[in-house]
């Protein structure tokens, strides 16, 4: 049997073990007790598969869904598909039995999230950009409660429509783009897969970065501290170099340009424009470092002695914004151009000459 995501339907009663008081109870949903098969409408086309399981399996953890998608137990059209799979509209989702206990599928237990609005730097009715702090993550998960994504729709509870368009790492700040229909969504998404849009970021590493070394070209792979399956929460999901014939290789092409140079603590600093060719997991942050100039305060990939002496002379976070994107507009074809002034908290590092280098009109 078929279940139509976005039309009506119709929950099974909940199941109760005996002598078990309330909140502890397990509770049924899409799956509970055997295979479902859920048909994707026009709504929800053009998500990824995790986050499509994610509003549908709703009190489900989501280490959970990571897992039954990476044991194929989720399946597209009878076939396996990964987290990152596109679903369509007409796609059909095969889902195992799932069961979430009742505390956690209460709405009443369920988290608070606190509305709140960003610093905007574009929005009209299809997107809206934003320039996000440093420390906010852009949605829950993986040990947070909640994202830029999840605040925005608390505050704008008539949106009909507020989905995530691309991330940032938690620690990095400046411009994200959230889109306000699905047509929007779709269309900008297709322009990151392509290519066909322009993100810089500021990035200020140790020590001298040579003014001849563009660009980057290195594959990357993720692996897991732990040894545990990527997804697993008691494993910490990294990246590093590994050689083009590794079978997880992933090619990623960076490009740099060093704007400015600086000092702290005695030591040499240099400020950099960074081009991503490619979208990889943590791309910046293990190409700069593999090329011996890892960005100042990186907590994973860093020179940990030196970020301790860098937060003494004032630097409590990691040195990455995201300063320029280019795209072309979803609804009316414009070209777009939006820029994210770096922050105080970073700018406060760098000498009035390389201020005026990135300053917003040069």
């Amino acid at each position: 049997m078929k279940n139509i995501i976005g039309g009506k339907q119709t929950a099974p009663a909940p199941h109760k073990r005996p002598g078990t008081g309330p909140g502890s109870g397990p509770v049924t949903g899409p799956g509970a007790d055997a295979v479902s098969h859920l048909t994707v409408d026009e709504s929800s086309a053009g998500q990824r598969l995790d986050n499509f399981l994610f509003r549908t399996l709703k009190g489900v953890p989501k280490t959970h869904v990571y897992r039954i998608i990476r044991s194929g137990e989720v399946r597209v059209n009878k076939g396996r598909a990964q987290a990152e799979t596109r679903v369509e509209d007409g796609d059909v989702v095969r889902l195992p039995p799932v069961r979430v206990s009742q505390r956690a599928a209460a709405p009443e237990a369920a988290a608070q999230v606190p509305s709140r609005e960003f610093p905007l730097l574009f929005e009209d009715d299809a997107l809206l950009a934003v320039d996000k702090p440093a420390g906010v993550a852009v949605h829950g998960g993986s040990g947070v409660s909640f994202g830029v994504i999840e605040q925005l729709r608390s505050a704008r509870p008539g949106a009909r429509f507020l989905e995530l368009v691309h991330r940032l790492d938690k620690e990095t700040s400046g411009i994200l783009l959230v889109a306000k229909k699905r047509s929007a969504l779709t269309n900008l998404q297709e322009q990151f897969r392509d290519r066909e849009t322009g993100k810089v970021y500021l990035a200020l590493v140790l020590g001298e970065w040579p003014a001849n070394k563009k660009v980057l070209d290195a594959s990357l792979a993720r692996y897991v501290v732990s040894g545990e399956p990527v997804g697993n929460a008691e494993g910490e999901r990294r990246v590093r170099v590994v050689p083009r014939d590794h079978p997880d290789a992933m090619r990623a092409v960076t490009l740099v340009r060093v704007l400015g140079r600086a000092s702290a603590d005695g030591q040499p600093l240099s400020l950099l424009a960074v081009t991503i060719k490619t979208g990889r997991t943590h791309q910046i942050r293990v190409h700069l470092a593999s090329s011996g100039h890892p960005i100042a305060g990186d907590e994973k990939y860093g020179d940990f002695a030196r970020n301790r002496a860098l937060q003494r002379a004032g630097l409590k976070r990691m040195f990455l914004h995201a300063w320029r994107l280019r795209f072309t507009h979803p609804a009316t074809g414009a070209a777009m151009a939006l820029q994210a002034s770096l922050p105080p908290d970073l700018s406060k590092l760098l000498p009035t000459a390389v201020l005026t280098e990135i300053a917003p009109d040069a």
